[in-house]
C-alpha cells in the first residue's frame, strides 16, 4: 500500500503552547520522592524521560516504577538503585527480568484488561505518567503512536502527565488520541524511536507455525501473542484468503501479508477492514508503514483486551505461548518454576474470547523441549513454584513441532495421551511412565511409550465419493482409541468377520491399542474420517505391516457398513500403495475369505503383478509393486 508521507502536526506547536514545554531534566525534576511513576510501553517508551529521571535517582528515594513491556536499557532497574526505585512490572521483559528475579524488583500478574481498571479506580493510583506523543495537530490532538494499549488509561487517571513529544513517532488512527490541554508538562525530542527486529524463527518454530497456520481458517480473525512463535505462524499464512486482525500487537511481519491482500478484514464482524491493535514493536519500515494508514486502527487494552469483544468476531483465533503444560493441560507462560519470566498479559483475555467466538480457535503453542532438548516442556507435573496460567478448563489446542493437540472437552486420561503424543519422541516413555503412576492412563499402556507417535502430516488426503461428500484421510493417532472402539461397535457381524476372520462380539483393549500405538515407518495406519461436533469419525481404517525380512507388508482394511461400494476400500489401497513405494516396499500381502468378494475386487483393482491362490477357504493375494 503506498501513501503519501505529509506532515501532520502543527508547525507552530512549540510557539502556541510554550507554557507547557520543559526540559527532560526540567520535567523529572516534577517527581518526587515517595511517588509511583508510570513508563510508557514497548518501542514507545520515552527514553529521553527515563534517563533523566534516572539521573535524579539520589534524590528520589522509594519511588515506585510502573510499566507493562519496556524495551529500552531501564536504567532505573540496577541492584545499587534499589533503594530509589523499586520496579513494579505487569509483564517481565528481558531488562528488568534479573532484579526482579533477584527479589529486587516485583511483578503484579493480571489480566492485562484488568489493567485499566487499577488506575481508574484508583486501586493502584498513579503520582505521574511518563509518555510519548506524536506533535498535537492544529485541533491540540496528539497521537499515541505505536504504544496506545494502558499508556492511554495511565494519560487519562496519572495526577502528572509529563510527554516526550516526537515529530518520528507515527501518527496512529483510531482511539489513540489525547487533546494537547490534557498533558501538564511537553519536552521535545526529536530522536528515533526505539526499533525491534522480528526474530527468525528456527527449525521448531518454523514446524509450529505451520501446525498452527493450518488451523486458521480462510476469512477467520487473527491474535499473535508475543513471542518468537506467533510471528512465525505469519510466514505461513500466505495462502488464506481475507483474514482480519484483533491483536494486542504486531510487528514488521504483518506488512506482505496486506500488500498481498491475505489481510483484509473484509469478513471481519467488528471493525471491518480494519487492523486492530494496542501497539505495535518493530522496526522503522513498520512505523512509516501505520503513519496516518486509515487500516490501522489502534485501541486501548480496555477494547482490544476485552473478552465479551473479541468473542464476538465470528472465526477469532488466539495464538499465545507457554513455557510449561501438564498433562492434564495446566497452562504455565510466566515463570519458570518460582522465577518470575514474562508475565500474563493477555493469554485469557484472547483464550477465553475466542474460545466463546463463534467458529474460533484458542491455541496454546510451544517447543516441545527447552535448554537445548534438556528439559521437556511437556510434564506430568508442573515445576515446583510454576503458576497456572490458562487453566485445564481453558485449554483448547496445543501445538508443539510434533504436531497438536486437542484437549477441550477431554478427559484426563484422554488428554494425557494427546499431550505425550506430541512430546519430544526422548520423553514420551519417561512421561507414560509418570502418567501411570500418577493414575492418570492405565497401567497396560506401559509398554507404548515408544510408540506414541502423530503420524506424518504427508499421510494426509482427501476423496471425493461419487455422491460428493468429502472424506478425509489421515494417519491415525494415539487420541484414536476411542473412535475406533466406536468403529468396531458400529460394524456388522458379517464385516467384522470379514476383517478378523472371527466372530467377536466385543474387542479386547489390546487389540484396539494394537491399531493405535504404532510407529507409522514398518507399521502405517490410515484413517478415513468425517467431521463431527465432537471432532473426527471415523469411518474406515486401512493399515500395513511389514515383514523387514522379505520386505513385503501384509494389508488389510475395514470400512463401516453404512460407508461401503463408496469406493473408500479402493481409495484406501491405492493410498497406503503410494506410502509403501515411497518407502521402499517391494509389495503386499492379504489375506481374504473366500466369501468377502468385496475385498477382492478391491484387490484386483491394485496396481502391480497380482497373484492370489486359494487355501482351506482363504485367498492369499501377493501384489508386487512394478
Amino acid at each position: 500500500m503506498k501513501k503519501e508521507k505529509k506532515t501532520t502536526w502543527d508547525p507552530q506547536w512549540q510557539k502556541k503552547y510554550s507554557d507547557l514545554i520543559a526540559t527532560p531534566d526540567e520535567a523529572a525534576a516534577r517527581i518526587k520522592p515517595g511517588n509511583r511513576v508510570f513508563i510508557g510501553t514497548g518501542c514507545g517508551e520515552p527514553l529521553e524521560l527515563v534517563k533523566a529521571l534516572t539521573a535524579r535517582s539520589r534524590e528520589l528515594a522509594d519511588t515506585e516504577i510502573v510499566h507493562l513491556l519496556t524495551m529500552g536499557d531501564a536504567p532505573y532497574a540496577h541492584k545499587d538503585l534499589a533503594q530509589c526505585f523499586r520496579v513494579n512490572s505487569f509483564f517481565i521483559a528481558e531488562n528488568v527480568r534479573g532484579i526482579i528475579q533477584e527479589g529486587v524488583g516485583d511483578y503484579t500478574p493480571i489480566f492485562l484488561s484488568d489493567i485499566p481498571k487499577l488506575f481508574a479506580s484508583g486501586q493502584l493510583p498513579l503520582d505521574a505518567a511518563l509518555i510519548q506523543v506524536t506533535p498535537p495537530d492544529e485541533r491540540g490532538m496528539c497521537s499515541f503512536g505505536i504504544s496506545v494499549d494502558i499508556v492511554k488509561s495511565a494519560a487519562e487517571n496519572a495526577s502528572l502527565v509529563i510527554a516526550q513529544v516526537n515529530p518520528r513517532m507515527p501518527r496512529t488512527l483510531g482511539d489513540s488520541f489525547i487533546h494537547v490541554q490534557d498533558l501538564d508538562i511537553l519536552v521535545p525530542v526529536d530522536a528515533p524511536l526505539l526499533e525491534m527486529k522480528p526474530p527468525e524463527p528456527d527449525a521448531a518454530t518454523r514446524k509450529i507455525g505451520e501446525y498452527v497456520a493450518a488451523l486458521v481458517e480462510d476469512h477467520a480473525t487473527v491474535e499473535m501473542g508475543i513471542g518468537r512463535i506467533p510471528q512465525a505462524v505469519l510466514d505461513h499464512l500466505k495462502d488464506k484468503k481475507d483474514l482480519g486482525i484483533h491483536t494486542e500487537m504486531f510487528t514488521d511481519r504483518i506488512i506482505d501479508l496486506i500488500e498481498t491482500n491475505v489481510i483484509t478484514g473484509l469478513r471481519k464482524t467488528l471493525d471491518r477492514g480494519k487492523i486492530v491493535a494496542s501497539f505495535c514493536m518493530g522496526t522503522k519500515k513498520l512505523y512509516d508503514y501505520v503513519d496516518n494508514n486509515p487500516i490501522f486502527s489502534f485501541h486501548p487494552t480496555e477494547y482490544v483486551n476485552d473478552s465479551f469483544i473479541i468473542s464476538r468476531q465470528n472465526k477469532q483465533v488466539a495464538i499465545n505461548v507457554a513455557l510449561e503444560i501438564d498433562l492434564t493441560g495446566q497452562v504455565c507462560a510466566d515463570s519458570l518454576g518460582t522465577k518470575f519470566y514474562s508475565g500474563i498479559g493477555g493469554q485469557v483475555d484472547f483464550n477465553r474470547g475466542a474460545a466463546r467466538s463463534k467458529g474460533g480457535k484458542a491455541i496454546i503453542a510451544l517447543p516441545a523441549t527447552a535448554s537445548k532438548g534438556k528439559i521437556s516442556r511437556i510434564v506430568t507435573r508442573l515445576s515446583p513454584g510454576a503458576g497456572v496460567v490458562t487453566t485445564r478448563g481453558d485449554v483448547h489446542y496445543v501445538v508443539t513441532e510434533y504436531g497438536v493437540a486437542y484437549l477441550h472437552g477431554k478427559s484426563v486420561h484422554e488428554r494425557a495421551i494427546a499431550l505425550i503424543s506430541i512430546a519430544h519422541p526422548d520423553y514420551r516413555a519417561q512421561l507414560v511412565k509418570e502418567a501411570i503412576e500418577a493414575k492418570y492412563i492405565p497401567q497396560d499402556l506401559a509398554e507404548i511409550g515408544k510408540n506414541m507417535v502423530v503420524g506424518p502430516k504427508e499421510f494426509q488426503t482427501k476423496h471425493i465419493t461419487h455422491d460428493g461428500t468429502m472424506i478425509n484421510f489421515r494417519s491415525i493417532r494415539p487420541t484414536d482409541e476411542p473412535l475406533m472402539r466406536e468403529l468396531f461397535y458400529a460394524l456388522s457381524q458379517e464385516t467384522i468377520y470379514y476383517r478378523f476372520m472371527s466372530r467377536m462380539k466385543r474387542i479386547p483393549r489390546k487389540e484396539v491399542q494394537n491399531f493405535v500405538y504404532i510407529n507409522h515407518r514398518s507399521d502405517v495406519a490410515i484413517v478415513a474420517t468425517l467431521p463431527e461436533a465432537h471432532g473426527d469419525d471415523i469411518i474406515a481404517i486401512g493399515r500395513y505391516y511389514l515383514d523387514e525380512k522379505t520386505n513385503v507388508a501384509e494389508v488389510a482394511f475395514v470400512v463401516r457398513d453404512d460407508w461401503q461400494n463408496n469406493g473408500i476400500g479402493t481409495f484406501l489401497l491405492k493410498h497406503l500403495s503410494t506410502i509403501a513405494r515411497r518407502n521402499g516396499i517391494s509389495g503386499f500381502t492379504a489375506e481374504v475369505l473366500r466369501e468377502n468378494k468385496a475385498m477382492q475386487k478391491v484387490l484386483h483393482k491394485s496396481e502391480g503383478k497380482i497373484t492370489s491362490s486359494l487355501k482351506q477357504d482363504v485367498h492369499s493375494f501377493r501384489i508386487d509393486f512394478t
